[in-house]
């Protein structure tokens, strides 16, 4: 379209290049407005500066179309890649949650086996004695209250090594022995006959003291040693040999903690343990026995070899 004659538009080569643009579909019903405006004014007769105010405005126009279809591009690749971060947000919900479900299948799991372990706890019953023999040590423990003390959970009777012996030594003293032939007859019932006697000796953590480490060199050897006099106490009063084993803890498995000063008496005792018998073997009184002693020779046995 060319000016009318008379007028020349300010903007100069800027109307042709402005016109270029005017056949895109974006923006063609901003433009058309504006083009149907201008050729509308252009009809009549106008003055230079209605022309040039319909120019510029044309011109502001085509600007903000500019403007607009910029900022759309941005909305758009920011839509990309928003789209893009809920995907990965999407796999990383994915992943999370396959996680979740594993780590509940292993909690099932563990759940599952501690019930299980629970159960089998529950069925189990203690290793308690028949009730005869129950009884008969139950007894034996009330008749010597300041000596013996009697676990049935565990089937074991304690003795007081302070009432059993005297100070550093494994001879065991007049109470002791009474009560361990009573212990004697118990353990040869006909009820008690399934049992193996596990005697055990302990100390205290003191310091042996050298009269006494001629004899009993630690407080090992001393546990030991006193185990084995319980043992042939109850073999001299008839127990079978074969059903009875001695062994020693020292010091190292107090009942109470060891005071450096000494007072532990509870930790100086010898513990007795009634438990089923392994052994299915011939009986002592089947082997062969001993040689005897030459005639007129006397024969000292020493309780701690």
């Amino acid at each position: 379209m060319k000016p009318r004659p008379g007028m020349k538009p300010s903007g100069g080569n800027e109307e042709r290049t402005m016109f270029k643009g005017w056949t895109t579909s974006r923006g063609r019903m901003i433009r058309t407005g504006a083009f149907v405006a201008l050729a509308g004014t252009l009809s009549g007769c106008v003055s230079q500066g209605e022309y040039d105010k319909l120019w510029e405005t044309n011109r502001s126009l085509t600007d903000r179309l500019k403007q607009v279809q910029s900022d759309l591009d941005a909305c758009q690749a920011q839509n990309a890649s928003l789209t893009g971060s809920a995907g990965s947000a999407s796999n990383t919900i994915s992943s999370l949650t396959a996680e979740n479900q594993r780590l509940r299948e292993q909690l099932n799991q563990s759940l599952a086996s501690m019930q299980a372990l629970e159960a089998r706890l529950g069925s189990l019953e203690l290793n308690r004695l028949d009730p005869s023999t129950d009884r008969a040590l139950a007894n034996l423990a009330r008749q010597y209250p300041d000596l013996v003390e009697y676990d049935a959970d565990r089937g074991m009777l304690r003795f007081s090594s302070d009432l059993t012996f005297g100070s550093g030594s494994d001879q065991v003293q007049a109470g002791g022995a009474e009560a361990l032939a009573k212990l004697a007859q118990v353990l040869q019932t006909n009820e008690a006959q399934g049992y193996d006697i596990v005697i055990v000796g302990h100390t205290d953590n003191q310091r042996i003291s050298a009269s006494t480490a001629q004899r009993h060199p630690t407080n090992m050897h001393l546990s030991v040693h006193r185990a084995i006099s319980v043992r042939k106490t109850l073999g001299d009063k008839g127990v079978a040999w074969e059903r009875m084993q001695a062994a020693g803890w020292g010091e190292y498995r107090p009942a109470v903690p060891n005071n450096p000063r000494g007072g532990t008496a509870e930790n100086r005792r010898v513990e007795v343990f009634l438990v089923p018998s392994t052994w299915d073997g011939p009986s002592a009184s089947e082997s062969a026995p001993a040689p005897a002693p030459e005639p007129g020779r006397s024969v000292d046995i020493d309780p701690t070899k």
